[in-house]
Parts: C-alpha cells; sequence; structure tokens
C-alpha cells in the first residue's frame, strides 16, 4: 500500500502541468462557459470539447483559425472572437458549429468574406463582422445560408462597395448595421432583397447613396438610423418612382451635418415617405439661423410626421435663430415634439399658436427663463397640450411659472423640476385639469396652498422640506424623498393616498392612530397604534441576516480550519488508499516492464532525465526505467498511470531534495504517510538524496518522514566527481537485489 504514497508525488508533477494550462485558459465552470479572453493567447487553446456552448476567446492575439480548433465543440452556442488578429480562416473551421447562434469575428484583419465560412451555421442568429478590413462582401452573398439570421453588424473603415447579391439568401433581419462612412459604391436593389427589417443602422457619408439606399429600403425598413451624414441638398425625390403603402416610420439622423438648404429639402423630400410617422435627430449640428425656404415647404403640402425629437443640437449662432415665420402650415398635425439640450430660449407666439394638435412638449435642459416663457405659453399657444416637461432650464419664480402654465386648458402634466425657484408663494393659478406636478429638486424651503389641491401625483423630492401639511383630497402618489422630514404626514389630509417615498429623510415619528399595518397578513387594517410585535416579528429581516451572517462565518471558519490542517487532503488520500488496498498483490517477476518507476519533483528533471536516465539506461546490462513524462499511456487516468506502472516496476526510486519538502504538493503527500501507505521495511523502495535536507526544512508534524529517513538507508548524491563513480554502482546494486 506504500504505492500510494508514491502515486502522489508524481501525481503533483502532472498537476503542475495541468496548472500552467488552466492558468492560460481558465477551464469550463458548471455552466459549460469558457471564459478565454485577455489571456494573450496566440492561437485558439487544444482540448475544447462538446459539452462546451459559450466560448469567449476577445482580446487576444489570435491569427488563424484552424479545421480542426473547433472540430469538437458541437454544442456551441457563443463563439466570441473579436478584437483579436485574424487574418485567415480554415474553409471547414465552423463546419462541427450547427447549434452556433452569436459569432462575433469584428474587429479584426479579415481582408475577404468566404461564403464557405458560415454555410454549416444554419442556427447562426447574430452575426458580427465590422471593424475588419474587407472592401466588399464579395461578387455574391456570403450569408445565403443563414436563413435564421436576426441581427447583422458589417463595415469598416475601408468598406466602400455594396452588389447586387450581397444579401441574397436574408429574408428578415431584426437588426442591420453598417458601418459605410467610405461607402462610394451602392448598386440599386441590393437590400431589395430583404423583405423586411425592424431596425437599420447605417454610418453614411455620401447623401448620393443615402438617397439611392433610401429608395431601396422603403418597402423593408421600419426603423432608419443614419449617423455622419453631410446632408448636400439633393435634387432628385427620395421615392421617385416608388408608390405607396410604404415600411418605414422612423428615421433618425445621428451626428449628422446641416444646412439651412439642406433642412429645407430634406422637409420636402420626406413628405414623399408617406408612412413616415416619426423624426428624430440626435447630436446633429446645423450651421444656419433657422432661414428656410418656408414657400417650398407650404406649396409642397403638410408632412405626415406626428413625432419630433430633437436632441442636443448644436447651433453656433442660436441667438440669431429667425422665428421660423412661415412654418405654421407644417406643424398642427404634429403630436409630439422634444426638443433637449438645444439651448431653446422661446417660442415665437404666432408659431406656439399653430401647434393645434400637440399632445406632448419636452423641453428640458434648455435656457427658458420665465419673461421668455411667458412669450412662449401665450394666449391660445398649445391649445391641445396635455404633458408638459420644462425641466432643468433657468426658471427662477414659482408664481410666473404657473400663472403661464394655467392658459394651457387641458394640460395634466406638468414637470418643472431641477429649476432654481428657492421659494414658494402662498397662492398659485394652476390648469384646474393638472393631476401631475414635478417639483422636485427646486430648493423649495416648504410647501403652501400654491400647490394645486387637484393633483393626483406630487413629487418635492429633494428639498428642504422639514413637514408636510397640505390637504390633497385626490392625491394616490406622494413622492418625499432626500428632505428634512421628522415626521410622516398625517393619513387624514391625504385620504387616498397609495404610495409614499419617504427615502432619506431624518424621520422619528409619525401618527399612529391615522396608519394602518399593511403587513404582516394577519394584522393588515389594524391601526398601528393597537398592534404590539415582538422583536422577532417588527425585526424579522434582521434576525435572519445575522442568522445567515452567523451561518456563513462557521462555513468559513471550517473552510479555514480544514485549509489549514488540509482536511480535504486527508479525505481524497483515505479513498486512494481504501481502493489501492482492493488492487490485486504485487505482480510476480516475470511481469515486470521495468527494473524502477522513477518518482521526482517537477524542479529536479534536469537531474534525473539528463543525469541519472543517461547513466542507468546506457549502462551494461541496461536498466529500464519508467518515468511519467515519458512513458504514461496518453489518455489515460492520471492515478491509474501511476499504479500501473508502480506494479510493473521491480523497485521505486525516490529522488528526496529541499524542493520536495517546500512545495505545497509535497506537504499534502507527505501528510499521506500518516495512513501507513509507506512500508518502512519494504525493501522495494529506494531513496535517494539529491542535496541535504536540514531538518528544521521537514515541517515538525511529518515525523513519519523522518522516522523512514532515520531507519532506512538512502544513497546521497555526492557533489564530488570523484566519488559520484561509487554511488551510481551502489545504486545499480540496489536496483539490481
Amino acid at each position: 500500500t506504500w504505492h500510494v504514497w508514491t502515486i502522489y508525488m508524481v501525481l503533483a508533477a502532472n498537476l503542475s502541468e495541468e496548472q500552467a494550462l488552466k492558468q492560460a485558459c481558465p477551464p469550463c465552470d458548471a455552466t459549460q462557459l469558457c471564459n478565454c479572453s485577455s489571456m494573450g493567447l496566440d492561437f485558439i487553446p487544444p482540448g475544447i470539447m462538446g459539452k462546451i456552448t459559450e466560448l469567449n476567446l476577445a482580446h487576444n492575439r489570435i491569427k488563424h483559425i484552424r479545421s480542426q480548433d473547433l472540430q469538437q465543440a458541437v454544442n456551441l452556442r457563443v463563439l466570441l472572437l473579436q478584437s483579436n488578429e485574424i487574418s485567415s480562416i480554415d474553409e471547414d473551421s465552423f463546419c462541427s458549429l450547427g447549434k452556433l447562434e452569436l459569432l462575433d469575428l469584428s474587429n479584426n484583419s479579415l481582408a475577404h468574406l468566404s461564403p464557405v465560412w458560415f454555410e454549416h451555421l444554419l442556427s447562426l442568429q447574430h452575426l458580427h463582422l465590422q471593424g475588419n478590413s474587407y472592401r466588399d462582401l464579395g461578387e455574391s452573398s456570403p450569408f445565403s445560408r443563414l436563413r435564421n439570421l436576426s441581427s447583422l453588424y458589417l463595415g469598416n473603415p475601408q468598406f466602400s462597395t455594396i452588389r447586387q447579391g450581397n444579401f441574397e439568401g436574408i429574408v428578415f433581419l431584426d437588426k442591420l448595421w453598417i458601418d459605410g462612412g467610405n461607402l462610394s459604391q451602392y448598386e440599386p436593389g441590393s437590400l431589395k432583397l430583404i423583405k423586411k427589417i425592424n431596425h437599420m443602422i447605417i454610418n453614411l457619408r455620401s447623401s448620393k447613396v443615402f438617397s439611392a439606399i433610401v429608395r431601396d429600403i422603403l418597402y423593408c425598413v421600419t426603423w432608419l438610423e443614419v449617423r455622419e451624414l453631410k446632408l448636400e441638398v439633393e435634387e432628385k425625390g427620395l421615392v421617385q418612382d416608388s408608390k405607396p403603402p410604404f415600411r418605414i416610420r422612423k428615421l433618425t439622423y445621428k451626428d449628422a451635418w446641416f444646412t439651412d438648404q439642406s433642412v429645407s429639402r430634406i422637409i420636402v423630400l420626406l413628405k414623399e415617405i408617406t408612412s413616415l410617422q416619426e423624426l428624430e435627430a440626435i447630436d446633429c449640428v446645423l450651421e444656419g439661423e433657422g432661414k428656410w425656404n418656408t414657400k417650398e415647404i407650404a406649396r409642397t403640402g403638410q408632412s405626415s410626421v406626428e413625432t419630433v425629437s430633437i436632441i442636443n443640437l448644436m447651433i453656433q449662432n442660436f441667438h440669431l435663430f429667425v422665428d421660423l415665420n412661415g412654418m405654421e402650415s407644417q406643424i398642427n398635425k404634429l403630436k409630439r415634439l422634444t426638443i433637449a439640450s438645444s439651448k431653446v430660449f422661446m417660442v415665437p407666439c404666432n408659431l406656439a399658436k399653430h401647434f393645434s394638435s400637440l399632445l406632448y412638449i419636452d423641453f428640458h435642459d434648455n435656457l427658458l427663463v420665465n419673461n421668455r416663457l411667458n412669450e412662449t405659453i401665450c394666449k391660445d399657444s398649445w391649445p391641445s397640450l396635455q404633458t408638459l416637461n420644462l425641466s432643468q432650464n433657468s426658471l427662477k419664480s414659482l408664481k410666473q411659472t404657473a400663472n403661464s402654465v394655467a392658459r394651457l386648458p387641458k394640460l395634466i402634466n406638468l414637470d418643472i423640476s431641477q429649476n432654481n425657484f428657492g421659494e414658494i408663494p402662498d397662492v398659485c393659478d394652476w390648469p384646474k385639469t393638472l393631476k401631475y406636478l414635478n417639483l422636485s429638486s427646486t430648493q423649495i424651503p416648504k410647501l403652501t396652498t400654491c400647490i394645486p389641491p387637484t393633483l393626483e401625483v406630487l413629487d418635492v423630492s429633494a428639498n428642504n422640506l422639514r413637514e408636510f401639511g397640505l390637504q390633497l383630497p385626490f392625491l394616490k402618489e406622494l413622492y418625499l424623498a432626500k428632505n428634512q422630514l421628522k415626521t410622516l404626514p398625517g393619513a387624514a389630509p391625504i385620504p387616498n393616498l397609495v404610495a409614499m417615498s419617504v427615502r432619506r429623510n431624518k424621520l422619528n415619528s409619525f401618527s399612529r392612530e391615522e396608519y394602518v399595518c399593511d403587513s404582516p397578513l394577519a394584522l393588515r387594517g389594524a391601526q398601528v397604534g393597537a398592534v404590539h410585535l415582538s422583536l422577532m416579528e417588527c425585526h424579522r429581516s434582521l434576525v435572519v441576516s445575522l442568522v445567515c451572517a452567523l451561518v456563513v462565518l462557521v462555513i468559513l471558519i471550517l473552510v479555514a480550519v480544514g485549509y489549514k490542517y488540509h482536511v480535504v487532503w486527508y479525505l481524497r488520500m483515505t479513498w486512494a488508499w481504501l481502493q489501492a488496498k482492493r488492487k490485486p498483490k504485487r505482480a510476480p517477476p516475470k511481469d515486470f516492464c521495468y527494473d524502477a518507476f522513477v518518482s521526482y519533483s517537477q524542479n529536479d528533471s534536469d537531474w534525473v532525465e539528463n543525469i541519472m536516465v543517461r547513466e542507468l539506461e546506457q549502462a551494461c546490462p541496461p536498466f529500464r526505467l519508467c518515468l511519467h513524462r515519458r512513458d504514461f499511456v496518453p489518455g489515460k487516468w492520471i492515478v491509474d498511470n501511476i499504479i500501473d506502472s508502480i506494479e510493473k516496476s521491480h523497485k521505486t526510486l525516490f529522488v528526496l531534495s529541499e524542493h520536495f519538502v517546500q512545495s505545497e504538493w509535497c506537504k499534502y503527500e507527505l501528510d499521506f504517510s500518516h495512513f501507513r501507505l509507506f512500508d518502512e521495511n519494504n525493501d522495494a523502495a529506494i531513496l535517494v538524496l539529491l542535496e541535504p535536507i536540514q531538518s528544521k526544512a521537514i515541517p515538525k508534524r511529518f515525523c513519519k518522514l523522518r522516522k523512514i529517513m532515520n531507519t532506512k538507508t538512502y544513497l546521497e548524491w555526492p557533489p564530488d566527481e570523484e566519488q559520484q563513480g561509487m554511488f551510481w554502482e551502489n545504486l545499480k546494486g540496489a536496483l539490481k537485489s
């Protein structure tokens, strides 16, 4: 049974090699997810097996994908290879990935795309190919077999050409993203092959290419998002011979550049797209003063657009922007208008009166002040408005703000948060229809009857309020977070309240007679003042948390004790010892394949493999030695390899050194000697002391090793070359005995 001790010594050497592999690429976890990203890998590591479902190899230095790299990964569903240096892929590299759903090859060095790569990916739904160096998609379609494709990301700064047939085979896409900043050639009809695209994003600088693409996607794209476009004056129509009904509903310009002339022209051209309902401009630049061709715009009739959103529009000379006189006929059907973070300081009264159908306005983060707001919301302006957002402006007077919005007869929702009012009057005029009011972060020190009694929702968070005593009979939601309240509001003045937020206040009391319990369920509806609960009932979550924390602490202590005293290794050794006990007895001499099985530390491999092996295996007659690095059977479990090798060896040769007693693995192995797995009376063991081992280097608890070294003869490697000949003779004699 002492052989098991030997097994673990050799196992340590092999496991050190496995540890190196684990450090290079950690193994799969319990959910079969392998994260090998940012490991500095130059190639796809071997051994990727069929159980893996997600493999992340992003941000490495992989240059080539070989046929055999992913051959066994038959259950792979996600393969992330972005941000490598991949320039070539063997044609059948992905042939085993029939279940793959997401493939990311973005930001690599692929100079062309081969249809053969993707022809076996029948389950693929998401394909990322952007950020490579290909200039086109080839003469045909690389995606003809991808019938389940849902999202496709293409293009790069060198991408210049799209040909007819490039998208053949694709019927439906939820998202199509094309980086075409330098796209200069687009063959008409190329995108018509796709029957439906929910959201298409394209980076584009050429207005001519933009017009050609729009004509092709009128019937297939629902939402078109165009980025980095420099809009020039386009004489040709966008629709030309195309006839409605069209599919496109929303058009977004992002990071685009406009002039007064191009704005005038695009307004006219977009009227041709009768299905268009929403127009959006984000982070765009307008070089102009609003001097649009209003006559041509009016002459071409009204637009079908109902929603306009302009966010972060940069107008260099915004203070010179004109009043857009002549645009009145174009706005009376608009229902939703957002102009945010765009330095708006007023809307001319005459223009405001023609927004007859507008229901929603968002003017947040602009430059509105009270006197300009008074002009913006003049008499008879915004007659249908229900929701108004004026947050993050420069309003200073709450009374003047209330007087202005009082002219809106149908206003229901008002957000005037993040304006610095500083004070609140006793009386204010508000629309009688107002139900929602947001006054958060407005620096008001108290609440007065200025607050309208018609409210159903009131937000006064993040102010300096010390009390709340308003009578609001219809109020359902009240937000009082981040104030200085010391007591909860009384329940009688707000009888219909459903929800109240009082986080981050200084509460220390509330009216017990006015509040009723919601939980526990058995006490729901009872007055708080009449209920008396135990500590456990009041602080159940705290008690449970303390118990859980105590259990976790006990577990951590047990883990720490187990780690310090190597409990896990004792248990594993006991199991190995029990298995070894059931093994058949040592083989008879005629079945020995080796003269000795050599057990040594990995750090001593140079001496063992280059000096001892040469001396013994080239002797006359030669000795047959078994080394784990050379003679173990590939693919066989390492423990079985060790046991079989020991049983087929006449002797077992131990090479002892300080590396042995200093390593963690050797400490575990020495612990196992307490199970009597090393038989000190068995002469099958030969001990070779490669270097002197100081007694203080051997841990005190390893008395078994000290006893073995004190009672069993061992050979000591002499540093003097003249004495080494005698050492080899003695060792050969011991092996022959």
